[in-house]
């Protein structure tokens, strides 16, 4: 079951996490909350003083760390404030010049509001949910949603033989990841650098921020070090992890996941090699289809 949340900023901060594709984060102090935080838990967003009051709500998408400063505070100070970051989708949010007039307040739902980051019971939860969406207001613009990418639901079975595709090459591999991390309003780049290498293909959300999801392709050569970049890249970032390699490698992955790097075996990800171009078709497709219908 989803956890509820309310997160309480300053209405200039959350102008500013609207502005960075839906940012929010946390201070240090509140690791422990930010540990709790899942994915598709509900977010309530309540704006301080002029407004005081909740504006809308969201749904968490992804959690990660980060290093560099995104709010005035930050910037202005030279410092990271918020650095326990995540991403969420908006369900509804009340367009600015509605914020202080058609907010719900702490007193309707008899909520007591402390500030940053607190749990909230579930009925709550509910209640405000359906507050918000009698609110006759405008849904405040979040962007097109994320296209989810997700693991191969067959085993590899040894024997039998079958007939593959031509297997595609490690840089056009590279290049279709990217090309579908741009497609869904990642900033998406290959060879990103840090510090034990390079990580063969990177989303993220905004420039500022750390790799959302990262990616290694494996067409031959070690996938032991791809695993241990992907590992890294997931104790530093708290990043989506996946590994893009050909079904005959499943196993040997599974192996290694099972031993030396256990500590990832439940967030990485295995995608067939052949997977990444159907998705890349699909998605293109799908885009192509909403401009001829000016959608």
């Amino acid at each position: 079951m989803a956890n509820s949340w309310l997160a309480v900023g300053s209405p200039d901060n959350w102008k500013t996490a609207f502005e960075h594709q839906n940012i929010w984060g946390l201070k240090e102090t509140q690791r422990h909350l930010w540990d709790a935080l899942r994915e598709n838990d509900l977010v309530f967003l309540y704006a301080t003083q002029p407004v005081m009051g909740i504006i809308g709500y969201g749904v968490v998408r992804t959690k990660f760390m980060q290093n560099q400063p995104l709010w005035p505070q930050e910037i202005h100070e030279r410092r990271l404030v918020w650095p326990l970051r995540f991403e969420f989708d908006v369900e509804f949010c009340l367009p600015p010049d509605k914020w202080a007039t058609h907010r719900i307040t702490s007193d309707t739902l008899k909520l007591r509001v402390r500030r940053g980051f607190q749990p909230i019971e579930s009925d709550l939860g509910r209640q405000m949910v359906s507050e918000l969406k009698i609110t006759p207001a405008s849904k405040f613009p979040a962007g097109p949603s994320k296209l989810e990418v997700k693991e191969t639901a067959v085993p590899y079975v040894p024997g039998g033989e079958r007939v593959e595709q031509a297997i595609i090459s490690h840089e056009e591999l590279k290049q279709k990841l990217v090309e579908i991390g741009k497609l869904q309003n990642y900033l998406a780049e290959a060879e990103y650098s840090f510090d034990i290498g390079r990580l063969d293909v990177v989303w993220r959300r905004v420039q500022q921020s750390v790799p959302t999801y990262v990616f290694e392709v494996h067409v031959g050569g070690d996938v032991y070090h791809a695993l241990a970049k992907l590992k890294h890249a997931f104790d530093l970032w708290n990043s989506h992890i996946f590994v893009v390699a050909r079904q005959a490698d499943y196993q040997k992955v599974q192996a290694l996941l099972s031993g030396t790097f256990h500590e990832i075996g439940s967030r990485l990800k295995f995608i067939e090699l052949e997977k990444i171009e159907e998705l890349y078709k699909r998605k293109r497709a799908y885009l192509d289809l909403e401009e001829e219908l000016g959608i």
